[in-house]
């Protein structure tokens, strides 16, 4: 792992696995999510992980004239990385789903993109029988029962034209989300192909179901793995779902790691407390960093450490 002196703050302002009828602070509108990153990038986070979301109903999208009404004011307004996703949920044939999810990316060019690293089972119909009297739009039904039948694709194909297309073609850094041990082993390979370079900003993930649990020793198991199989070639980040996110980038931070909150990974500000916004989660995390000694990047520190291309190489 590549040791730093600065710790990199990544805020996820919304993603697409929480729905409306789970927080009322869920920002769902273009107006929203500016303002979520903004407060997060204000109170310390230098990257800005990004989702986008139809305003009318706030279900997620892929639709790049939705996506634009965010990154340009961003843009405007911050200093900060963004970081658009590349695993935005879409219904359709694997083909359209592939199209659909690269289409903002590949538009925008933008410093930084997610990039997962294996398919995927998310859960939302585990919550059905919790949620189903609470849903303010229908579509958080429909998306909770046909959940239930959905992989996520994340094939080697799809992992090569990200690879060559945004990274080689447009100059993008990656996050790459690794859910599971065997996530670690899929970057290994793609990067003894020669599809991507290091060093790799590994994001470590637990917590979401299909994927690692929250317990400690899975942590230090992804990261003991993650220095066999690429030594000092890569910078780590830990991320966690849900009650157990501080508690988890706690650890990770005092390791060695880089961290990421945001009300895409947990909508919580402490037992039984809704977070108000990602710059809650950001603020607290900056104490915990602090009172350990530990420094935040900057945005620029953040470019130097990963060598993105900077702001003023994007597409928006």
């Amino acid at each position: 792992m590549r040791k730093s002196d600065k710790v990199i703050i990544t805020s996820a302002t919304t993603g697409a696995m929480h729905m409306p009828c789970m927080s009322p602070f869920l920002p769902l509108t273009p107006e929203q999510i500016v303002e979520d990153s903004l407060a997060a990038a204000d109170a310390g986070a230098a990257i800005i992980h990004l989702h986008a979301r139809r305003p009318e109903d706030g279900m997620p999208t892929t639709d790049v004239n939705v996506y634009e009404r965010f990154l340009r004011p961003l843009k405007e307004r911050t200093n900060a990385i963004i970081n658009i996703t590349t695993g935005q949920p879409h219904f359709g044939t694997p083909e359209e789903v592939i199209e659909a999810r690269l289409s903002a990316p590949l538009k925008f060019a933008p410093e930084m993109c997610s990039f997962n690293m294996g398919p995927m089972n998310p859960a939302p119909w585990a919550l059905y029988d919790k949620l189903k009297d609470r849903v303010k739009f229908d579509w958080e039904l429909k998306f909770m029962e046909s959940s239930k039948g959905a992989t996520m694709i994340n094939s080697y194909t799809l992992m090569e034209r990200i690879a060559k297309q945004l990274g080689e073609e447009r100059g993008v850094v990656f996050e790459f989300e690794c859910f599971d041990i065997g996530h670690l082993y899929a970057l290994a390979l793609i990067a003894d192909k020669g599809w991507v370079k290091p060093p790799f900003f590994v994001q470590s993930i637990f917590g979401f179901i299909g994927g690692l649990g929250t317990d400690a020793d899975h942590l230090m198991h992804m990261r003991e793995t993650a220095e066999k199989l690429f030594g000092d070639d890569y910078h780590w980040s830990v991320l966690a779902a849900g009650r157990d996110q501080l508690r988890m980038i706690t650890i990770g931070a005092a390791t060695g790691s880089h961290v990421r909150v945001g009300l895409e990974d947990s909508l919580w500000a402490g037992k039984g407390q809704l977070a108000h916004s990602s710059a809650d989660q950001v603020k607290r995390i900056r104490t915990v960093l602090e009172q350990l000694s530990l420094e935040i990047a900057t945005p620029d520190e953040a470019r130097a450490i990963l060598g993105t291309k900077g702001a003023k190489n994007v597409n928006f």
